[in-house]
């Protein structure tokens, strides 16, 4: 048991570290294809990382949103531009003031939160309960993130996926650069057909 829960703990803090390490590295590079894999990795590391808290739902979406249609459209920019990030001498020291000072409120901000794990939290007993006690007999299926997803849920995973499916589709739009053919003339009428 404390095994386990060792190991789990280890797999969480080596995808920290991962995740830590591919946002430096995405700080530290100029060009703007390796900027877009490492984007990808790094969505695909906070998918893993969702998987192993259990929001696999989340998992799919960041690895269908994130690490696929994102690096599509991102790809498909760069196809667009330039893939050379230009270099910046000046430090824009406003913005970074800015940014500063809102990431040290939001880290103020979680101070409130619940621990992490803590099984008293109100987000465990809002509505958690009746679906884990009453979904198999309200909605059918024994799974019960199948019955909170398609049913409970149902509205909300039904605008996600119209918005994946936009996404996809302004995806697919952006990239067809069909060209049209130019306009020849007709194979047997030859610039001297008119003079004759």
């Amino acid at each position: 048991m404390i095994g386990s829960i060792l190991t789990e703990h280890l797999i969480d803090i080596g995808l920290l570290a991962f995740l830590a390490a591919t946002g430096l590295m995405m700080l530290h590079q100029r060009s703007l294809f390796a900027v877009v894999m490492l984007s990808g990795i790094f969505s695909l590391l906070s998918a893993g990382l969702f998987t192993l808290m259990d929001a696999v739902d989340v998992a799919f979406t960041e690895a269908s949103v994130g690490a696929g249609i994102s690096t599509v459209l991102f790809l498909g920019t760069l196809a667009l531009t330039g893939a050379r990030e230009k270099r910046r001498t000046i430090w824009d020291l406003p913005a970074l003031a800015t940014v500063v000072v809102f990431g040290a409120l939001l880290m103020w901000g979680t101070l409130d939160l619940p621990h992490y794990g803590d099984p008293t939290a109100p987000i465990h007993h809002h509505v958690a309960d009746r679906y884990i006690e009453e979904s198999g007999t309200e909605v059918g299926p024994p799974n019960i993130v199948t019955s909170v997803l398609a049913s409970y849920r149902g509205f909300d995973t039904l605008g996600e996926t119209t918005v994946i499916f936009t996404a996809g589709l302004s995806v697919v739009v952006l990239l067809a650069r069909r060209r049209r053919p130019a306009a020849r003339p007709p194979r047997d009428a030859s610039p001297d057909a008119g003079a004759s």
